[in-house]
């Protein structure tokens, strides 16, 4: 698909689509982590348009996999956005790098929003203590980076499970590819923070809910064995983060849902 060519034919039936895309463009920059993830917004924001302008709706598998997609991302906006409100909690590093975190899920929001138009799902209450499992999240600095990790690994397995359904439409898929792999830089950079190594070993981590990591011990991908004698087995599993299904997302983010 020639994007440019969309966005210049488009723009003769929506005057402020070249407004709208300039605006994303400059959210979508960053200075530490993911420097490529300027290149979201023009997919789904010609989708967005193409569906004003021609009346196009998206079939109904993609707008659920967009819908859960953007549930996720309501959740992961909302923490950071009340985690940077909340005086003394997040300073120095910690600060400047979910500041930009911050930015990047709040332009997540308002791309899958954009594309699913009044197809898109209302934002849901939080209960950022899982009901209590996690006491204090915004004033316990600890308890919101073991949080936040926890969000940015669910999401990036979230994303690579859901992959296959939006395999029907390039742009979309493309444009979920590009996030999954800004929200993996979100887990490494946030992993950290934590004083972890960036990437998963084995299937735990001090802390996160054990369904997060779930199977992502596994070793054998397509049918293939990623070990190689000599090596431990162990970076063998840091190799690939495992896909988790709708309904195992669904078991680690349902506590949080107030």
């Amino acid at each position: 698909m020639n994007i440019q060519a969309i966005i210049a034919d488009l723009s003769k039936t929506d005057p402020e689509l070249y407004d709208r895309l300039e605006h994303v463009s400059r959210r979508s920059l960053f200075n530490m982590i993911g420097r490529k993830a300027a290149q979201v917004a023009a997919p789904l924001v010609a989708m967005a348009a193409v569906n004003r302008a021609y009346g196009q709706a998206l079939p109904q598998p993609i707008v659920d996999v967009l819908n859960f997609a953007l549930t996720l991302e309501y959740l992961e906006a909302e923490f950071y956005n009340v985690g940077m409100d909340s005086a003394g909690l997040l300073t120095g590093t910690a600060r400047t790098v979910y500041g930009q975190i911050q930015k990047h899920e709040n332009a997540h929001v308002k791309l899958l929003k954009d594309t699913l138009g009044t197809a898109a799902v209302a934002k849901p209450a939080f209960d950022f203590t899982a009901k209590g499992a996690f006491p204090n999240p915004f004033s316990n600095y600890q308890v919101y980076l073991t949080l936040s990790q926890a969000f940015e690994d669910t999401g990036v397995r979230a994303y690579k499970g859901q992959a296959p359904a939006l395999i029907s439409s390039d742009p979309i898929l493309t444009t979920a590819l590009r996030i999954h792999s800004v929200e993996a830089r979100h887990a490494a950079r946030v992993r950290m923070l934590r004083g972890e190594k960036p990437w998963v070993t084995g299937n735990t981590s001090p802390g996160v809910p054990s369904a997060v990591y779930a199977g992502d011990e596994s070793t054998v991908h397509l049918e293939i064995s990623s070990i190689i004698q000599g090596i431990p087995v162990e970076q063998s599993t840091q190799a690939w983060d495992e896909p988790l299904s709708k309904e195992d997302v669904l078991k680690i983010v349902t506590p949080f849902l107030a």
